[in-house]
C-alpha cells in the first residue's frame, strides 16, 4: 500500500500518525486562510479544511505529481474561547504581543480546540469536525513570560500548547487529546484498513 500523504507541515500531526504506526509522507500546502470571512470557530475550521482539501485535490490529481492518486489527510485547528454565551475565534498569533493577549484572555477561562479534518482515498472521502473542551486555572504571569520567550506558541492556534505550557493549568477536559494536538486520528482509524 502506498503511504498516506499528510498534507500539513504540523510536527504534532506527524507525531500522531507516527505514534499510531501509520506509514505516511508529509508535505506542506500553501493556502491563504485570510480569505475566509466567518468568525465562527467551527465554521472557520471547516472552511479552512475545505480550502486545503481543494488545493490537495488539484495537486494529487495532477499526473505529473509524484504522489498522484495517493490517499491523503488534511486538517485545520482553531480555538473557540468562551466569552459569555458566545465563542471568540482565535487563530495563530502573528507576534509576541498578540500571543500574550491571547494567553491573558485564556487564563482562568474555558475554550474549545476545534479540529476539522478530511481523509480522501480513491475509495472514500471522510470529513470530521471534533472539539476538545478545556477549563483552565489562572496562569502564572512569570510562566507566561517564559512561554512567550520560548517561541513554542508560534504556529499554534491561539498560542495553545496543551502538551506543554497549558497542561499544568487544566482543571477539566473533555474529548480526545489528539483533537487538541490537531488530528483526531481515532475518528479515522477504523477506515485505514479499507483505504
Amino acid at each position: 500500500m502506498e503511504p498516506l500523504i499528510l498534507a500539513s507541515g504540523s510536527a504534532s500531526r506527524a507525531k500522531i500518525l507516527s505514534d499510531f504506526g501509520i506509514d505516511f509522507k508529509q508535505i506542506c500546502l500553501d493556502c491563504n486562510e485570510d480569505e475566509i470571512q466567518t468568525k465562527s470557530p467551527k465554521s472557520f475550521a471547516y472552511s479552512a479544511a475545505r480550502l486545503k482539501y481543494d488545493h490537495a485535490i488539484r495537486l494529487f490529481n495532477d499526473e505529473k505529481n509524484p504522489y498522484y492518486g495517493h490517499s491523503f489527510i488534511i486538517a485545520d485547528s482553531v480555538i473557540g474561547l468562551k466569552i459569555g454565551e458566545s465563542e471568540l475565534l482565535l487563530r495563530k498569533p502573528k507576534n509576541r504581543l498578540e500571543a500574550k493577549e491571547m494567553l491573558d484572555a485564556q487564563s482562568a477561562s474555558e475554550l474549545k480546540i476545534i479540529t476539522a479534518q478530511i481523509l480522501k482515498s480513491p475509495k472514500m472521502e471522510l470529513c470530521d469536525i471534533s472539539a476538545f473542551s478545556v477549563e483552565f486555572a489562572k496562569f502564572d504571569k512569570d510562566h507566561i513570560e517564559e512561554y512567550l520567550d520560548s517561541n513554542l506558541w508560534m504556529g499554534k492556534a491561539g498560542g495553545v500548547m496543551i502538551e506543554g505550557f497549558h497542561h499544568r493549568y487544566i482543571i477539566k477536559q473533555k474529548g480526545f487529546l489528539s483533537t487538541a494536538l490537531g488530528l483526531s486520528i481515532e475518528k479515522f482509524l477504523p477506515f485505514f484498513g479499507i483505504i
